[in-house]
C-alpha cells in the first residue's frame, strides 16, 4: 500500500505557481464577465428589434423575432455565470492538490467546453440573422 504524500508546507510553494494559478483565474473572470456583458448586448438587440418593428417601415423586422435576441442573450450570461464559477471551483480545486504535493495540471475541459458552446450559439445566431434577413 503506498504512503499518503505529505502535504507541503505554504513555504515551499515557488510562489510563482500560486501566482500563475491566479493570473489564470483572473483570465476566466475576464471571459465569465466579457460573455456577461456580450449577453447583455445581445438580448437588448431583441429590444431593438421590437421598436423598430413598431415603427414600421420598409425594413421592420419580424416581432417575434426578438424572441430569439432574447434567449441567445440569456444563453450568454448564463455561459458567464458557469464560467465564473467553474474557474472558481478550479482555482480552488488547483490550490489545495498543489498543498498536498500533487503537481498535476488541470485539464483543458472547461476551455473546450466554453468553445463548443459559444460555436453552437454562433450557428445559432448566424441562422437566426439569415432567417431575418440581416445578412443579405
Amino acid at each position: 500500500m503506498e504512503e499518503p504524500t505529505p502535504r507541503k508546507p505554504p513555504s515551499e510553494i515557488d510562489p510563482r505557481v500560486i501566482m500563475a494559478a491566479e493570473r489564470t483565474l483572473l483570465s476566466w473572470m475576464r471571459t465569465g464577465l466579457a460573455l456577461m456583458g456580450f449577453g447583455f448586448v445581445v438580448a437588448r438587440f431583441g429590444w431593438f428589434l421590437r421598436e423598430m418593428a413598431s415603427l414600421g417601415g420598409e425594413h421592420a423586422p419580424d416581432p417575434g423575432s426578438s424572441r430569439a435576441s432574447l434567449w441567445m442573450g440569456t444563453v450568454l450570461v448564463a455561459l458567464g455565470i458557469g464560467v465564473l464559477v467553474g474557474s472558481a471551483a478550479r482555482y480552488r480545486h488547483y490550490l489545495r492538490v498543489l498543498h498536498q504535493g500533487d503537481l498535476k495540471l488541470p485539464g483543458p475541459g472547461m476551455g473546450i467546453a466554453v468553445a463548443l458552446v459559444l460555436a453552437v450559439l454562433g450557428l445559432v445566431m448566424l441562422a437566426s440573422f439569415v432567417s431575418m434577413g440581416l445578412l443579405g
